[in-house]
């Protein structure tokens, strides 16, 4: 029994082991999850295999045909000719009904079809390489907007939990000032304003901690969603904002060589003036004559009864060969007024492509200075807390030996609270504009 229990034990350690390492995730890992379980990007790679379909599809249009027919009937009621009377031996200018045929009658064929030439073909088959190529840079930019969206969920998670934390201790502090005011209010030594100052502050703060850890649920929950996890997963995260935020201060990125065609926007502004090129292609293709030759082979017999099946039964063959030529001579100049219509098609998406251009390089200049401005928030709010941390330390001592009142108590803890949540926003602002520049230098 205890052998059994052993193996038993150590695996579900192991199991206990694993679940936690799948639940756990560093930024970088919550990323490549997210790639391969976002639900945009599972539908973006469904979205490249049917594109691949789609090609094989419009190629075998073009490849031998061959369909099958059988066709059976039973003529419940024969149809009737009259012949002159003289041919049957009877009266000239009388009539004899007689029936051709037996009732029944049973066929089978095979029809071997070829398209030889049809100028829509060939253009379909080049735009289906575009659509796939379409279909790949799509699949591109959604990788880039998941990743964003994990960037900025793993930064709010972080930055719910460090206020969560930074609120705690805000709290803890004032309990204690309030607890320490309140006896030396019942001492007859204080006045009740100090009390009723430092209860202001206490309201305010419980309710940023009560809806903080309503948001470190929420962003949480959130995050889980961008993964493709159920909301409700116990996911860890293993890094904290101060050590992320560093890593994200990377200037050199700044003078990183821009190469606007690997811009997922201009890849897709491309791919539209390929879509519009084809497209005016096959409005000229329709002014071409098409061309195609079949062949099919079957099989006839006929019966007063359902005998097609006996051994025995009599079929008669036959064949046909045919070449269709269809050749567009006038179409009230319709065929050109579509031509015209994707001529125009084209210039517009050749205009949007320059206009694309110039709203990358905008995008780059303001993705550069949204950055840099991020870092130097980052600095400055850093140096501002220090500040802040070391007046409200002092206004403490101060308010101890009765030095400061609870005002001015007040206002340097208000002040050190704001500098709190400015010096956590800019990590995150750190964190999500160098992501946003990221994605337009498409790294």
């Amino acid at each position: 029994m205890r052998t059994r229990f052993i193996p038993l034990l150590f695996f579900l350690v192991q199991l206990g082991i694993a679940q936690e390492q799948q639940n756990s995730f560093s930024l970088d890992e919550a990323i490549i999850f997210a790639l391969e379980h976002n639900y945009s990007a599972i539908n973006a790679n469904r979205d490249i295999v049917d594109a691949q379909k789609q090609k094989w599809e419009t190629i075998a249009t073009g490849l031998p045909q061959l369909d099958g027919a059988v066709s059976y009937q039973n003529q419940l009621e024969q149809q009737v000719v009259q012949l002159p009377g003289e041919v049957a031996g009877g009266a000239p200018g009388t009539f004899v009904p007689v029936v051709f045929g037996q009732p029944q009658q049973l066929s089978a064929s095979a029809t071997l079809k070829q398209q030889i030439f049809d100028g829509s073909y060939i253009v379909g088959v080049q735009a289906t390489k575009a659509f796939l190529s379409f279909s790949r840079n799509n699949k591109e930019k959604t990788d880039l907007e998941v990743r964003k969206a994990v960037v900025e969920a793993y930064g709010n998670v972080l930055l719910a939990k460090e206020s969560v934390a930074i609120l705690e201790r805000n709290k803890a502090t004032l309990d204690k000032n309030l607890f320490e005011t309140k006896k030396i209010f019942e001492n007859g030594l204080g006045d009740e304003e100090s009390v009723d100052q430092l209860k202001i502050t206490q309201a305010s703060i419980t309710n940023q901690l009560r809806n903080a850890k309503r948001l470190e649920k929420i962003t949480l929950q959130m995050l889980n969603l961008v993964m493709g996890l159920s909301i409700d997963n116990a996911t860890v995260l293993t890094e904290d904002l101060d050590t992320l935020a560093e890593k994200q201060i990377t200037p050199a990125i700044l003078d990183t060589d821009f190469k606007i065609e690997n811009n997922v926007d201009y890849k897709l502004a491309n791919n539209l003036n390929e879509q519009r090129y084809f497209e005016l292609k096959l409005a000229k293709s329709r002014a071409l004559p098409t061309l195609n030759a079949f062949v099919n082979y079957g099989a006839l017999s006929f019966g007063d009864s359902f005998s097609f099946l006996d051994s025995g039964q009599q079929y008669f063959d036959f064949s046909t060969f045919g070449v269709d030529l269809n050749i567009p001579i006038f179409s009230s100049l319709g065929r050109s007024a579509s031509t015209q219509r994707a001529k125009i098609a084209l210039d517009k998406a050749k205009t949007q492509l320059t206009e694309a251009k110039e709203q990358i390089r905008l995008q780059l200049e303001n993705a550069k200075s949204n950055y840099i401005l991020a870092i130097e928030e980052y600095g400055t709010n850093k140096d501002n807390l220090t500040l802040a941390e070391r007046i409200e330390n002092k206004n403490q001592i101060k308010y101890a030996e009765g030095l400061a009142t609870s005002f001015e108590l007040r206002q340097a803890q208000t002040q050190l609270y704001t500098a709190q949540q400015d010096y956590l926003q800019s990590m995150v602002n750190v964190i999500n504009r160098k992501t946003a520049l990221e994605n337009v230098l498409n790294q």
